[in-house]
C-alpha cells in the first residue's frame, strides 16, 4: 500500500504540474498583448486554478497517509529487531577478555555470516558489522596468503554471493496517464451502476409572428446514461516459509507489484474497454471519428487531422477540448520531423526562431511532454499500437477531459493466512472497484485513426 500511495502522489504531482502549465498557457496571450483576460479565458483560468487547489488537497492527503504508514513501518521494524535479538539462542552479550579468538564464522559457531550480512546491510547493526570486519581480517591473514582463487574448485565456493535485496529489480510497468487526466469522483458505496439523467432533445424558441399570437413551445425529452461498476483484482499465493525466511518483506513487494499492474489495467479500461456501459475512450458511440488514410504519412498531414478533431469538438460540443493523448512512439515521430530546410518542427524550447509545429516540455516516457495546437500533449504507453487492418496502428485522442468521469473506490490490499493454513500458504489479494462515464458528451471526444498512424519509421 505504501508503494501504491507513493505512486499515486507522484501521479498527482505530475497532474499538478500539467495544470500549472495550462494556467500559464492561458496567461500567455493576454500577457503578450498587454490586456485583461476575456471572460472565456478567465473562466478557464478559474477552472484550472480550482483544479490545482483540489490536487494540492489530494497531495496533502497522500502525504499524511504516507507519513502514517512510514511511521507504522518503522515501529514494525523496531519490534522485529527486538524480537530477532531475543530469538538469538546462545549468543553471549557479556564482555570478556581473551588472548586468542577462534574464527568468527567457524563451523559449529554461534554466529551466521548471512544473518550478520543482512543485519549490517538492512539495519546497520554495529556488532554484526564488527564481526564482518574481523572475518575480513581473518580471510586476508589466512586464506589469501595461500595460492587460492575465488574460482569454483579453488575454494571459490567459500566466497558467498552478495544479494542486494534492497535494490531488487522491479518489473517495468506503464502508469495510468489517461486515467489520471480525466475527471475523478469517489465511487459511491452500495451500488453496481451509476446512472445520470440526460436531456435527449431540448426546448425551443422562435420569433413570434405577431403580437398576441402563440409563442414557440417544444417539449424536452430525456433519457439516461449508465456506467456499470467493474472489479479489477489480482492475487498471489506464497508459502509461509518464503515470508518467514526471506530477509525482506516479500509480501510488500508482491502487493506493490499487484498495485502497479492494477494501475495499468485501470488505464487500459479507461482507454480501450468495449463493453456496454463501460466504453473506453476509443469506443465511445457517437464520438468524432477523424480518418487519416495515407500510405506515406507526414507530420503536416497528421497536424491537420488533429486540427480537424479539435474543431469538431468546438462545433459539436460548443466547448473547447483541453488535452491530447497519444502513444510515445507517435510523439517521437513528431519530434524527429523536419521542414524542407532540415529544421525541427518540434523544438525543445518554445519561441525559438525555427518553424514551430509543437513545443517540447520535459523528456518523459509517460505523462505531459509538450503542447500541440495550444493543447497539452500527454503520452501513454497503454494506448494500443496493434489496431487497424494491419494491426500496426495507434490512435490520437483529443478530449475535453472534464466531460469524462472516472468513479474509483479505495484500493484494498489484503493478506489471508487462514484460508490456506492447511498447506502453510498465504494468499495476497489486491482489488478495487471503478466505473467510467465516457458517454455523457460523446462529441467531447475526437479520435484520429487510420493507416496514417501506422508504426512510424525513424
Amino acid at each position: 500500500m505504501l508503494a501504491y500511495l507513493r505512486q499515486q502522489m507522484t501521479a498527482a504531482l505530475e497532474a499538478r504540474g500539467a495544470l500549472k502549465t495550462e494556467m500559464d498557457t492561458i496567461l500567455d496571450a493576454p500577457t503578450a498583448e498587454q490586456r485583461e483576460l476575456t471572460k472565456e479565458e478567465a473562466d478557464r483560468f478559474a477552472e484550472k486554478r480550482a483544479a490545482v487547489k483540489a490536487t494540492d488537497a489530494e497531495i496533502e492527503e497522500y502525504r499524511t497517509r504516507i507519513a502514517d504508514l512510514e511511521e507504522d513501518e518503522q515501529r514494525e521494524q523496531r519490534a522485529a529487531e527486538v524480537l530477532a535479538e531475543h530469538r538469538q539462542s546462545g549468543e553471549r552479550r557479556e564482555r570478556v577478555t581473551v588472548t586468542s579468538e577462534p574464527e568468527v564464522y567457524r563451523k559449529g559457531g554461534q554466529t551466521s555470516y548471512f544473518r550478520d550480512l543482512f543485519r549490517a546491510q538492512q539495519r546497520g547493526d554495529h556488532e554484526a558489522i564488527e564481526r564482518l570486519r574481523r572475518s575480513d581480517r581473518e580471510v586476508r591473514e589466512g586464506i589469501e596468503q595461500r595460492a587460492l582463487t575465488t574460482a569454483d574448485g579453488g575454494v571459490g565456493e567459500f566466497v558467498p554471493p552478495l544479494w542486494m535485496v534492497e535494490d531488487y529489480v522491479r518489473l517495468a510497468r506503464a502508469g495510468r496517464v489517461v486515467a489520471d487526466q480525466i475527471a475523478h469522483q469517489p465511487l459511491p458505496p452500495g451500488t453496481d451502476s451509476i446512472s445520470l439523467p440526460r436531456l435527449a432533445t431540448g426546448t425551443a424558441t422562435a420569433e413570434q409572428t405577431s403580437q398576441n399570437t402563440a409563442v414557440q413551445e417544444t417539449d424536452a425529452t430525456s433519457n439516461s446514461v449508465t456506467a456499470n461498476v467493474t472489479t479489477i483484482a489480482g492475487k498471489q499465493t506464497v508459502s509461509q516459509q518464503l515470508l518467514d525466511q526471506s530477509p525482506i518483506n516479500l509480501d510488500d513487494i508482491l502487493l506493490a507489484d499487484l498495485a502497479a499492474d492494477y494501475a495499468v489495467k485501470l488505464d487500459t479500461f479507461v482507454i480501450t474497454n468495449n463493453a456496454a456501459n463501460k466504453r473506453g475512450l476509443l469506443n465511445v458511440s457517437g464520438s468524432n471519428a477523424i480518418t487519416y488514410t495515407d500510405a506515406t504519412p507526414t507530420v503536416g498531414e497528421a497536424y491537420a487531422k488533429v486540427g480537424d478533431g479539435i474543431q469538431q469538438i468546438h462545433t459539436s460540443r460548443f466547448m473547447p477540448p483541453d488535452k491530447i493523448f497519444m502513444h510515445p512512439r507517435r510523439w517521437a515521430w513528431y519530434t524527429v520531423s523536419l521542414d524542407t530546410a532540415g529544421r525541427p518542427l518540434v523544438v525543445p524550447v518554445a519561441q525559438m526562431p525555427q518553424n514551430v509545429l509543437a513545443a517540447m516540455s520535459d523528456v518523459t516516457s509517460e505523462g505531459f511532454v509538450g503542447t500541440l495546437q495550444g493543447l497539452p500533449v500527454y503520452v501513454d504507453p497503454n494506448i494500443p499500437t496493434n489496431l487497424g487492418a494491419g494491426t500496426n496502428e495507434d490512435r490520437i485522442i483529443i478530449a475535453r477531459s472534464s466531460d469524462v468521469i472516472l468513479f474509483e473506490g479505495t484500493p484494498r490490499a489484503e493478506a489471508f493466512r487462514e484460508t490456506l493454513a492447511g498447506q502453510l500458504s498465504v494468499l495476497l489479494r489486491f482489488y478495487n472497484y471503478a466505473a467510467l462515464h465516457s458517454e455523457r458528451y460523446p462529441k467531447s471526444l475526437s479520435v484520429v485513426a487510420g493507416t496514417g498512424l501506422i508504426a512510424p519509421t525513424f
